[in-house]
């Protein structure tokens, strides 16, 4: 009759090292994400918080600061000077989102082709103004708009045209749909080129077996590999024309009576806030623009995703 060896004893000490282990290791983790949680605090959300609580007061002249609740909310929401904003900035993203992510894809597709001559130096080029500080390509742009003192006023008096004044009524957000996609048709063009160059080779092999045309390789190879691409640049781009704010301020002292205080809501909650002093209401409206950025990208990112699966 044989018997079973019996386990060795485990040291009574053992538990207590393991566990002092894991609390060790537990605070070695936070000791690594420390620093970035407490960045993220001071600079991310201490501010929308603060704004969130400026939100729901009101100062005035005789009284002072009250709590209000709602009340600005329930006032930027019936404001038509906030919704004019609003729907301007909407319609500069329905038009100059596509124009501008359509000639990046289109350079994207060019550089990668391998048949453009000097591809280098053209991605370069493409992506330099990118690279230009958005007050500077403001300034620079205006100055070419001038039709007095600017390039189109040179072009006027050296031809003898009449260039229309791109800093008109009609033609102002065209002409500021034309300096954002001269700055960010680069940045977006490296986003589709770094998509691009991930492709297996293996697929263009595959393709070229099969007789596949270039036109049918962009369609049926490159274009769905970009998707997950093309649904960040868009993303991207629609934060940014929400978010619209340095160039019409800088185009404002050159085009005074067609760039109002509202004319886009960053623009208008800044007016508010530093010329008007109205800083509670300001808050507000940077609130609700903030949601309503947030809220778009997120219904773009879910067609993106489902389209994508």
């Amino acid at each position: 009759m044989t018997t079973l060896a019996s386990p060795p004893a485990v040291p009574k000490n053992v538990p207590r090292t393991m566990g002092r282990m894991r609390h060790r290791n537990r605070w070695t983790g936070w000791g690594f994400v420390g620093p970035f949680m407490i960045v993220f605090a001071l600079v991310f959300l201490a501010p929308i918080v603060y704004s969130l609580y400026l939100s729901l007061f009101q100062t005035k002249l005789v009284g002072g600061t009250s709590f209000v609740g709602l009340d600005n909310y329930a006032r930027a929401l019936s404001d038509p000077q906030f919704w004019d904003g609003v729907g301007r900035v909407t319609l500069f993203l329905a038009v100059q989102v596509p124009v501008m992510l359509g000639i990046s894809l289109l350079v994207a597709l060019a550089i990668d082709s391998g048949r453009l001559y000097g591809r280098d130096f053209f991605r370069l080029t493409i992506f330099l103004p990118y690279a230009v500080p958005g007050v500077v390509a403001a300034l620079m742009w205006g100055f070419m708009y001038g039709d007095r003192f600017g390039l189109v006023g040179n072009v006027n008096d050296l031809l003898g045209t009449a260039i229309p004044d791109p800093l008109a009524s009609v033609l102002v957000l065209p002409a500021i749909g034309n300096i954002v996609t001269w700055e960010f048709v680069g940045y977006n063009m490296l986003i589709f080129y770094s998509a691009l160059r991930v492709v297996p080779a293996s697929l263009y092999e595959a393709a070229e077996i099969d007789g596949a045309g270039p036109w049918r390789v962009i369609s049926a190879i490159k274009l769905p590999a970009i998707r997950g691409a093309l649904v960040v640049a868009t993303i991207f781009s629609i934060i940014g024309s929400f978010q619209l704010f340095n160039e019409p301020s800088i185009l404002q002292a050159l085009s005074p009576n067609y760039i109002s205080t509202h004319y886009t809501p960053n623009l208008y909650a800044y007016s508010l806030s530093f010329s008007g002093q109205q800083y509670n209401y300001s808050a507000t409206v940077a609130i609700i623009m903030g949601v309503l950025t947030m809220l778009v990208a997120y219904v773009v990112q879910l067609r993106g995703m489902r389209k994508e699966a």
